[in-house]
């Protein structure tokens, strides 16, 4: 097992600032999916996913914490199925950005603005973790998963949604496929996720970050089977019923998977 050690704090900082520029971007994107078929594909899944792990509550009494939840596409649909919510992020105008999107049912989440691999939260405050996109993108990804399991209560649920981004920075088959995307985003004429503003900034941001080089869900399942957090389940490419088309078009090569754990 390969573990982390402390990253520069220049490229921290980097990392830091370029996702408090991002908001209002970022924020596009989660109102094209809560406007899209991945606010019915991600709902589904996600409460049955729930569901299975607590048959005998209900929503109202399961508490759920969002890790990085952004501009709130994830919190907002679980709030909006009855689930008590928080949307946890360092990021002040991420925060801003889902108040806003959740329009009326921000009332009902609790925004709380924190570090992901430090949360400062309770130990067994939360039925359920959850993290979209993420993990890829922490300098320290063991101690991020270590923090969650420790808020996290006995018997709970932790559900990890990522992929293997920008591994095309360091695996020239990875790369010649993620070109091959790009040509058929253009050709189907989609819009492509991939081009924006300062993204040759994250390139350089993401080829320092550890879990760039890692092969993963494997990395994930392992650190997590050999630090005993519970029951391990991985679902390889979960973006083939999650996804829009135009996601699917987007990410051929960098499917997305879900880590999942029940906490013993």
């Amino acid at each position: 097992m390969i573990y982390f050690t402390g990253m520069d704090n220049s490229l921290i900082k980097e990392n830091r600032a370029y996702w408090l520029q991002r908001a209002a971007g970022y924020s596009e994107v989660n109102k094209e999916e809560l406007s899209g078929v991945q606010r019915s594909n991600w709902t589904s899944f996600l409460t049955n996913e729930i569901s299975k792990a607590f048959p005998e509550k209900e929503p109202s009494e399961i508490s759920i914490i969002d890790i990085g939840a952004g501009p709130g596409f994830i919190s907002i649909i679980l709030a909006e199925a009855g689930y008590k919510v928080t949307a946890f992020d360092f990021a002040d105008t991420m925060l801003e950005e889902a108040k806003a999107n959740a329009k009326e049912l921000a009332d009902r989440i609790q925004f709380i603005q924190g570090d992901a691999m430090d949360t400062s939260l309770a130990p067994e405050s939360y039925d359920v973790v959850i993290s979209r996109n993420l993990t890829w993108n922490l300098p320290r990804p063991d101690n991020a998963y270590r923090e969650w399991l420790r808020i996290l209560k006995k018997n709970g649920l932790m559900m990890v949604f990522d992929a293997n981004w920008y591994r095309y920075l360091v695996d020239e088959d990875k790369k010649a496929a993620y070109e091959a995307d790009r040509q058929n985003v253009v050709q189907e004429g989609y819009g492509d996720y991939n081009i924006g503003e300062n993204f040759d900034q994250m390139e350089i941001i993401a080829s320092q970050m550890p879990l760039t080089k890692m092969i993963r869900p494997e990395w994930d399942k392992q650190f997590l089977t050999e630090n005993h957090a519970g029951q391990v389940f991985v679902q390889e490419d979960v973006g083939s019923i999650l996804y829009s088309q135009k996601e699917l078009i987007n990410y051929k090569s960098t499917p997305m998977f879900m880590v999942k754990v029940i906490k013993e």
